[in-house]
């Protein structure tokens, strides 16, 4: 199950709502055609946050993080990728696996997280802004 800080939405003038959930990021859509279809958005806010509850503890080997195709490459540069079994500071206060430095348009990069332990795995970014997650694939053994 995942969920997220805030989500960000719009309506559109034929008053069709948009929104962009949590769970758009493990739909198994890595790469959708038009505006981050199948990614899941924050609003513009401070410190925005992603998290997947695993339902249990994981030894976690890689985490995977794909960014949309479309534009704005800023919403997954500097997200920082915790892992760990504390809901403290929603689990933001977890140890690190990884930093994305920046995740090319309409790509993906991969961090090796070396067995870390954890039930929770988080994206961060200690910043204000929107936090863009078009698919997170995490990797690991019971």
């Amino acid at each position: 199950m995942a969920v997220q800080s805030s989500t960000y939405g719009w309506g559109a003038a034929n008053a069709t709502f948009y929104t962009w959930g949590a769970a758009k990021a493990i739909d198994g859509i890595r790469y959708a055609p038009g505006e981050a279809s199948s990614c899941s958005v924050t609003s513009h806010q401070l410190n925005p946050w992603w998290r997947l509850d695993l339902l249990d503890s994981y030894s976690i080997s890689s985490v995977t993080v794909t960014n949309r195709g479309d534009c704005c490459l800023d919403q997954t540069t500097g997200v920082e990728i915790r892992i760990g079994n504390s809901l403290e500071n929603n689990g933001n206060n977890n140890p690190r696996c990884g930093v994305t430095s920046s995740v090319p348009v309409g790509s993906s990069v991969s961090f090796s997280c070396g067995g870390m332990e954890g039930r929770y795995v988080n994206m961060y970014i200690p910043n204000i802004q929107h936090l863009t997650l078009c698919e997170v694939e995490v990797y690991g053994t019971v």
